[in-house]
């Protein structure tokens, strides 16, 4: 049951008010038995109602608004204070006729008449009987009737259906005020204390929720039983209808709860971060759509970017994928989409900043201002994947910045080295929690351009194979010119151009790298540097340098090339120069130490400052050792930190013929040693060594320095040297170096690291060297002033090899073969 209403007869507004107690009177049989005794006038004012049924005894407020309306009240309430009260049959009609009202209604009295600020007048009435319009007798200034009284037929006291009606009309009107949340809990008292029947199912009547036609039917009935009855049929509907809205709403009001919950929080949330100066959910979105319209984008991206936008829209921030679709969204706004810093063209000013910054790597140098000259005159031409070949210390990842500077790029540089996700190269896809790009990807989000220069720092220590992915084959795509113009990456997941990235990878082994990776690279063999070139790295580059980061001056120390070329030759044993860096480093400690301490000290350095300093040198073992015993041979190896010396020793005892080795030899290595001694059985007689020393003496070949492993075929040469030299009894050359492999035909083949072996045989003071004939084109390629104070022996059968290295000479002491 709805609430009390309030008529506006005029304007058709209703507005619900609560349940007055002034407006329920509780009708008791004895004020029921008096109004019904009241005796009607024969004629009344007629008041025309709009939306509203006024039934016997029910109290009702009216507005209103109406001249008409407000001067029948006003002259109703000076004189009787009693009006007819008839409602209209269409709602609508401004000025009722007498054809426009029914023509049954209800004599009602006025109880309180009140002025309204607003100039309507707002009136309390009360129905007293039922009436029918006899005829109207005049319609100006309002309508006047005649009426008759319309009687109610009543039901006998003993009905006990009609006891029973009434009954369930309390129950049902009880349950329907529990039910409705609109109408007071006080309304059940009200209706528990009605005595009086008739007012009852007047009061219940004119408060239920129906139509004016319907109301005016149930007016109309005069029958009391017939009445009680139709309202219980209009109770029972409307108590089923609130059952069923409150089922409805039972079902859905957690989840609005909840829905309400969320938004009042969010709410907060919003209202909090705008007063500390935060951006909402709403702006964060409206500047990032602001932002995506400025990218260079082309269309796909485009919907994917609007298609992914909308998605955080409608995604509540509380959830955790809220911040990995925010994250998603702000590298899509980082990244540099054809953005591209403008390349210089300047190749003479490039070439004086490869000069400036580095001292030697001429084939380097060669090959960047190549790349620089193509791309002046194309400038559409793909960036190439070089890869810097050699020992460690030699520059490798220093010159990625010097090409950076002399191209006006920015620079990069990841380190690869022990990476084995493969994740870490292509990103995680975005379904897992705390997914993030692959390093490409952010690398060059940092750089902010689309063409740095990358550094891949160490890419033959990159693991090919394990648990999460082969992160070596997920660079493929990265360095394949013909693929990384849609590079794709996993969190990403669109297609990003690499092509105008210029990558440089740094290798120490290319053995370790994946063959089809290698492939992809343009390798540049960066070899060690001569004595020569690190006293001038040292003097340019390295001595500056230390001398700026541990707080001196130019003035508080001077170190000549002799000095230089001392540390070079007695402490460090490379083909870079980080030892070399360290040692220097070394001695301007100690020259900051005496200049903290105030103690005095020698500006310019000597050679006896030096080994104070130092020490002893300790890498003297570099040095040729010239000796009179049969079976010694300088060989020359390769090792990851360059060229070698290596000491390959024999020497024959009493036996059965037998070999044996020692010196942590590989497998390669003794197959060396074994085909050599067979070439010697084979030729024995050529080699003028007598088939029963062979037989009758046993041979042992040592290579020093055993905790180191050895491996490799080029020391095959030196293996055949030292077995002639001792079946021989014959001296070596002295100052002599050699390196090759030989084959059980007697063929000397070529071999690698040859510079890295011709830069270590300087350091050792050879002064001629044995090589394969097909070598020579390696030693051309090597500059003549490295070349200076060393022989050449170029050779391709074996028996060459004895020719330039054993003498004529017997070694002092030789044994009687």
């Amino acid at each position: 049951m709805p609430n009390q209403k309030i008529l506006d007869i005029d304007s058709l507004s209703l507005q619900e008010l609560d349940t007055d107690a002034e407006l329920i009177p509780l009708m008791t049989p004895e004020d029921e038995e008096e109004m019904n005794n009241e005796v009607l006038p024969e004629a009344l004012p007629i008041l025309p109602l709009r939306n509203m049924v006024l039934f016997p005894g029910v109290v009702i407020p009216i507005t209103a608004g109406r001249d008409k309306s407000i001067k029948l009240l006003n002259d109703a309430n000076a004189s009787g204070k009693v009006i007819g009260v008839v409602a209209q049959k269409d709602e609508t009609v401004e000025e009722p006729t007498p054809a426009d009202i029914h023509t049954v209604g209800t004599v009602a009295r006025i109880l309180r008449v009140l002025k309204m600020p607003d100039g309507n007048t707002t009136v309390i009435l009360q129905g007293k009987k039922r009436f029918e319009i006899d005829k109207i007798t005049d319609e100006q200034p309002y309508l006047m009737a005649t009426i008759k009284e319309v009687n109610e037929v009543r039901p006998d006291k003993e009905d006990a259906e009609f006891s029973t009606i009434i009954d369930s009309i309390k129950e049902l009107a009880i349950q329907i005020i529990k039910e409705s949340p609109n109408i007071p809990t006080e309304a059940t008292f009200a209706i528990k204390n009605i005595e009086s029947e008739s007012f009852l199912v007047n009061f219940v009547s004119s408060n239920m929720n129906l139509t004016v036609d319907e109301k005016q039917d149930l007016l109309t009935k005069s029958s009391l039983k017939e009445r009680a009855l139709e309202t219980l049929k209009h109770m029972n509907v409307e108590l089923q209808k609130l059952e069923l809205k409150n089922d409805i709403q039972s079902k859905v009001r957690s989840d609005l709860d909840q829905q309400q919950r969320e938004y009042f929080l969010h709410q907060q949330m919003k209202t909090i971060q705008e007063e500390l100066g935060g951006v909402s959910h709403d702006q964060e979105i409206d500047e990032m759509r602001k932002k995506g319209k400025a990218k260079k984008w082309n269309e796909k991206t485009k919907k994917h970017f609007e298609k992914e936008l909308s998605k955080l829209q409608r995604m509540n921030p509380q959830v955790a994928e809220y911040a990995t679709q925010r994250n998603y969204l702000e590298l899509m706004l980082d990244l540099p989409w054809n953005t591209f810093s403008d390349d210089k063209f300047d190749l003479k000013r490039a070439d004086k900043i490869l000069h400036k910054d580095h001292y030697g790597l001429d084939d380097v140098k060669k090959r960047i201002i190549e790349y620089l000259a193509v791309l002046k005159l194309r400038n559409d031409m793909k960036s190439p994947i070089l890869c810097l070949y050699g020992p460690p210390g030699v520059g490798k990842t220093s010159i990625g910045k010097s090409v950076a500077e002399a191209l006006g790029r920015e620079y990069i540089r990841i380190s690869l080295g022990g990476l084995r996700d493969e994740a870490e190269i292509r990103g995680h896809r975005k379904t897992y929690i705390g997914a993030m790009p692959g390093r490409i990807i952010q690398s060059i989000k940092k750089a902010g351009t689309s063409n740095p220069v990358f550094v891949l720092d160490e890419i033959d220590k990159l693991a090919t194979g394990g648990y999460n992915g082969d992160p070596s084959s997920a660079l493929l795509e990265v360095l394949d010119p013909e693929q990384n113009s849609e590079f794709y990456d996993n969190f990403l997941e669109l297609g990003f151009d690499l092509s105008r990235v210029m990558f440089i990878a740094t290798s120490n082994n290319m053995s370790t790298i994946q063959p089809a990776l290698r492939d992809r690279m343009e390798v540049i063999n960066m070899t060690g540097y001569t004595i020569e070139e690190k006293v001038e790295i040292a003097k340019r580059h390295l001595l500056p340098k230390q001398i700026k980061e541990h707080g001196l001056t130019s003035k508080d120390i001077t170190l000549g090339k002799r000095q230089i070329e001392k540390i070079a030759v007695g402490y460090t044993r490379e083909s870079g120069v980080r030892g070399l860096e360290k040692q220097i480093a070394k001695v301007v400690r100690h020259i900051a130490k005496n200049i903290a301490m105030e103690e005095e000290y020698n500006v310019k350095l000597t050679d006896e400052d030096i080994i104070e300093i130092l020490g002893a040198p300790r890498m003297e073992r570099d040095k040729y050792e010239n000796n009179e015993v049969a079976g010694v041979v300088t060989g020359l190896a390769w090792t990851s930190v360059g060229g070698d010396i290596l000491f390959i020793e024999s020497i024959l005892s009493k036996g059965k013929g037998t070999m044996t080795m020692t010196g942590n030899l590989g497998n390669v290595m003794k197959e060396s040693a074994t085909i050599a001694l067979e070439y010697i059985k084979a030729n024995a007689e050529q080699l003028k060594i007598s088939p029963e020393v062979i037989g009758n003496y046993n041979v042992h070949i040592h290579v020093p320095e055993g905790a180191t492993p050895k491996d490799g075929p080029s020391a095959g040469v030196a293996m055949l040297t030292s077995l002639v030299s001792s079946f021989t009894q014959r001296r070596v050359k002295k100052n002599l170096a050699m390196t090759g492999e030989i084959t059980l035909r007697g063929r000397v083949l070529p071999v690698g690291g040859i510079k890295e072996k011709i830069l270590a045989a300087k350091r050792a003071n050879i002064k001629e060297i044995i090589l394969c004939e097909e070598n020579k084109r390696d030693i051309d390629e090597i500059k003549p002033e490295y070349l200076k104070g060393l022989t050449f022996h170029y050779v391709r059968e074996m028996s060459e090899v004895i020719q330039h290295a054993i003498t004529d000479q017997k070694v002092k002491n030789a044994k009687v073969l």
